[in-house]
């Protein structure tokens, strides 16, 4: 089974950064699209940024100037760089492939707040 590990989560003022880390089990992955999804209390699951297998990115309008996704195809490794953090980005925070698996790891939280 395909295991998804997030980390990188945390408690940070409004402007501040964070980077977050996904570490994934399957070989596959190199030749696999990953996003980084997530989750607000009382919100659905959205997707926030996207990664192709040969590293072409999108990032959703919300979060367009301010998050950088990467990849270490070798460590088998997606990166979230956050910066200049909102209340509003408070969520617990996924990595997935694009389109998701059925399986989802535990995630990571990150609470933007003074």
């Amino acid at each position: 089974q395909v295991q998804l590990v997030e980390s990188g989560g945390d408690l940070v003022q409004p402007g501040g950064s964070l980077r977050l880390s996904c570490a994934v089990s399957t070989g596959v992955f190199r030749f696999s699209a990953m996003g980084w999804y997530r989750q607000a209390p009382g919100k659905q699951r959205e997707l926030v940024a996207q990664i192709t297998n040969d590293s072409v990115t999108n990032t959703a309008d919300s979060v367009k100037g301010r998050f950088t996704i990467s990849r270490d195809n070798v460590q088998r490794m997606v990166y979230l760089q956050m910066n200049s953090l909102k209340p509003e980005d408070t969520a617990v925070y996924f990595c997935n492939f694009l389109p998701p698996r059925q399986y989802w790891g535990q995630g990571t939280q990150v609470t933007v707040s003074s």
